[in-house]
């Protein structure tokens, strides 16, 4: 009798956790991405988590909100300055190329009044990414403006997600959720590159 108990009830803990799991959709992830490109995107979040947390094991929703994202924003650094650029270019050659690609490209930009041409990274705009967050944007409508203005400009700028939206708005940025985990990932890593690369501009 007492066998069955404990069978029943790890039954019911099991199911707890499997509904857990599913209540974020996947959909999205699995319309777009391989299997593999969906692995890379796990190291992506996982690798920012690490970062975020300051390598503290903690849950990603638990990171975000402590951090002090008015007061480092006070002294002129978004918290992402804190990013190890090192570590990030580290991460680029663990992950393939092609989820890369369909994430990022390298534009060209200028430094005035030098005229210096330097590369600078980009959002690829016809990417499997951005069809991503356009599909996210289907039930979430501030994703769909924020695959708008990425769509519109080709680039990422940190007042398109502002932490004050994310930490107001919580049912549309649900920081447990990993679709929304990913997009905020990619974003804060994207505006660390785009502040912290130095490289010259090179033809091809």
């Amino acid at each position: 009798m007492r066998k069955t108990i404990i069978f029943i009830f790890g039954v019911i803990i099991l199911q707890l956790n499997f509904s857990c799991k599913i209540q974020y959709s996947v959909t999205e992830l699995n319309k777009n991405f391989t299997a593999e490109q969906i692995a890379d995107l796990n190291k992506i979040t996982e690798f920012f988590k690490s970062e975020m947390c300051l390598q503290m094991d903690s849950d990603f929703k638990t990171c975000y909100e402590r951090t002090p994202h008015e007061y480092l924003e006070a002294t002129g650094n978004g918290f992402w300055a804190n990013i190890n650029f090192e570590k990030q270019k580290k991460l680029y050659e663990q992950i393939s190329e092609s989820t890369f690609k369909e994430i990022w490209m390298f534009c060209k930009s200028k430094e005035y009044p030098s005229e210096n041409e330097y590369k600078s990274i980009c959002a690829n705009a016809n990417g499997k990414y951005q069809k991503f967050l356009t599909d996210l944007g289907k039930t979430n409508p501030r994703i769909a403006k924020y695959a708008k203005r990425i769509w519109d400009s080709g680039d990422f700028y940190s007042m398109d997600i502002h932490y004050t939206h994310i930490l107001m708005d919580k049912k549309l940025f649900d920081l447990n959720d990993p679709n929304i985990q990913l997009t905020l990932a990619i974003h804060y890593l994207s505006l660390n590159d785009t502040e912290k690369r130095k490289e010259k501009w090179i033809a091809e």
